[in-house]
């Protein structure tokens, strides 16, 4: 052997580990980049669903400061309820009609119904997630449940202070088990109106003006409360009982509107998805701002003083109207599109009010006329966007919501009744329907 050969020998044995290690690293990146993405992914939803779950706060607080005190405590337990069960009822009956999970159905507009199975049956590991080379479903389900209980809260508002108790929690649960998952799954479960071209990134049609239609229909049939509108047909203002709770309540969905947008990016593990999630959360702020600051010039010229509950309304306006379309439009653009917003809370809140539609906190304003301004401001800023489908998506989600709504409300009117007697609705149903009040130590306004 001749000295190169002796010394070549060592260094041939010590290379060929290092070639099975370098194989191993090889595969080993390969699964630490899927990890990498599994786990952004993963915790995209579920930071995002957690920022959307604070909504639920924002709405409680934000309806607590807009009803009288003596209505307080209703408010507030209808929220907590109405939000737990929609976590049940979506578990039940609402995921698995929302997405194709299910054994039967028809194609692009029903899947299959019954499945409380679909988180046990996963796993908690990452081989054991539904799609390894995507997001655990576990994280899905909690995502998508906040965007459910969304739709939800939107109705208690407008009907405050004159539904009962348990007729609302009924529609509760069919609105989250039923009309919400439905529709959802014609656009977001990949549905007929999803292979139309109808887009609606974060649901201005598909959450928000759901609520709306269904707050709307609620609110004709239960009629304005006694002493909104008197014998001459003119308004008669009800202030609410606390607007710096109303006042934080906004700010807390302003908050939790970044995970609702952001989240429906539904990818972070690129810097693609990372820098189209930035610009979703810049877009999403400017046009509250801008839904904010046109209420409050508008406000200002219209009746020579600022309006607070205009202006609270106009920021989350301004949230609704740029939910449909956060990433393509410019910081200019996301800031008109929600001005427009708040524009829209101005003049319909008294619109609505010469109709006698008593909408208590501006749910109707907010959730569903600015969320159709908000569906049909894609074309704008999104050249995928058809003026035709975007149109046609509305008037189906809309018929849809108002019918199947209109039967739920009528079927709880003829059965149980949906309104408090007069003097139950005079005194407060804090203490009727409860028998508890949130500011015991003061004189029920």
């Amino acid at each position: 052997m001749t000295t190169l050969a002796k010394l070549a020998l060592p260094a041939a044995l010590i290379a060929l580990p290092s070639l099975s290690l370098a194989e191993d690293a090889s595969v080993a990146g390969v699964n630490a980049a899927t990890d990498t993405v599994f786990i952004l992914n993963s915790l995209l939803f579920l930071v995002g669903g957690i920022l959307v779950f604070w909504m639920a706060a924002g709405f409680a607080m934000l309806e607590a400061g807009l009803v009288r005190s003596k209505n307080v405590t209703m408010q507030l337990i209808k929220n907590i309820s109405l939000f737990s069960l929609a976590a049940i009822f979506y578990y039940l009956i609402g995921y698995n009609l929302m997405y194709p999970l299910g054994t039967w159905g028809i194609d692009g507009v029903l899947s299959g119904v019954w499945g409380p199975g679909v988180l046990e049956a996963v796993g908690v590991t990452a081989e054991g997630a539904d799609d390894y080379a995507y997001a655990s479903t576990g994280s899905d389900f909690f995502f998508q449940l906040m965007f459910c209980a969304t739709t939800a809260s939107i109705v208690s508002g407008t009907l405050a202070e004159r539904i009962k108790l348990w007729p609302f929690l009924i529609f509760t649960i069919v609105l989250t088990a039923v009309i919400y998952p439905l529709q959802a799954s014609w656009k977001w479960g990949g549905g007929f109106l999803d292979a139309a071209g109808f887009l609606d990134f974060a649901g201005s049609t598909v959450v928000h003006s759901v609520g709306g239609w269904a707050a709307l229909t609620g609110a004709l049939i239960l009629g304005p409360r006694i002493g909104k509108y008197n014998k001459a047909g003119k308004t008669v203002p009800i202030p609410g009982s606390n607007l710096t709770l109303a006042t934080l309540g906004t700010f807390i969905l302003w908050l939790g509107w970044f995970g609702f947008n952001g989240g429906s990016q539904l990818a972070m593990g690129t810097v693609g998805d990372v820098g189209d999630v930035s610009r979703i959360f810049a877009n999403t702020n400017t046009a509250a701002a801008g839904g904010a600051i046109a209420a409050l010039i508008l406000t200002q010229l219209l009746y020579k003083k600022p309006d607070l509950t205009m202006v609270l309304n106009g920021a989350l306006a301004g949230l609704v109207s740029i939910t449909a379309e956060p990433l393509t439009p410019s910081l200019g653009a996301a800031t008109l599109i929600g001005a427009v917003g708040g524009v829209i809370v101005v003049f319909a809140v008294p619109f609505l009010d010469k109709l006698k539609i008593d909408d208590v906190v501006g749910a109707i304003p907010v959730h569903l006329i600015a969320g159709i301004w908000g569906t049909i401001a894609v074309v704008f800023t999104n050249g995928d966007a058809s003026l035709g489908t975007q149109l046609y998506a509305i008037i189906v989600v809309g018929l849809f919501t108002v019918v199947v709504s209109g039967v739920v409300w009528f079927i709880l009117k003829a059965t149980m009744g949906l309104r408090v007697d007069e003097e139950t609705e005079i005194n407060g149903l804090d203490m009727a329907e409860l028998g508890m009040e949130a500011y015991p130590e003061f004189s029920k306004g």
